[in-house]
């Protein structure tokens, strides 16, 4: 069954073998040039809400499609980038912008990850200080003293014979 679905497949790709196939320039969407860089500006500084670490200008998305559509419709009708940066950010919040601005509803946003890392970070201090504490309060008794010395001993003499 395999080697007849080769066959075919080799027959059909034979088959276009005088023809190749050439990608032609992207046409943009936009009749006006300005419109399209405009476009790109304002929906690189905005995320993508399906793909949330892609801007809306690289994704793929059918809602970053909707939306860029959207941006374009807004600034054929005449719209500044801050309008339309403001319609975004009332439809979606601030969490649809890259940067959203500093404020006392995306305080987290902004410094929630260095707090995590601080806070990280001092646990690990005083757990590897209580650990060394711990261990320097118990030494070992005689009779594990003699079976970590066996055990460097043998370890000693293995290594001998290597």
């Amino acid at each position: 069954m395999r080697r007849w679905l080769m066959v075919f497949l080799l027959a059909l790709a034979g088959s276009f073998g005088g023809q190749t196939l050439h990608a032609d320039e992207a046409v943009p969407l936009a009749d006006n040039e300005l419109t399209e860089k405009r476009l790109v500006a304002i929906s690189s500084e905005l995320r993508c809400l399906v793909c949330q670490n892609e801007s809306l200008a690289g994704s793929h998305a059918e809602l970053a499609n909707d939306l860029r559509r959207e941006i374009r419709t807004l600034i054929e009708d005449g719209r500044s980038d801050a309008e339309i940066m403001e319609f975004m950010v009332s439809r979606y919040g601030d969490f649809v912008r890259y940067r959203p601005p500093l404020k006392g509803t995306t305080l987290l946003l902004w410094f929630g990850p260095g707090v995590l890392f601080i806070v990280g970070l001092a646990a690990l201090v005083l757990y590897l200080r209580r650990r060394d504490r711990a261990i320097e309060e118990t030494p070992l008794s005689a009779d594990e003293q003699r079976q970590a010395e066996a055990l460097l001993q043998d370890k000693d003499s293995r290594q001998g014979l290597s």
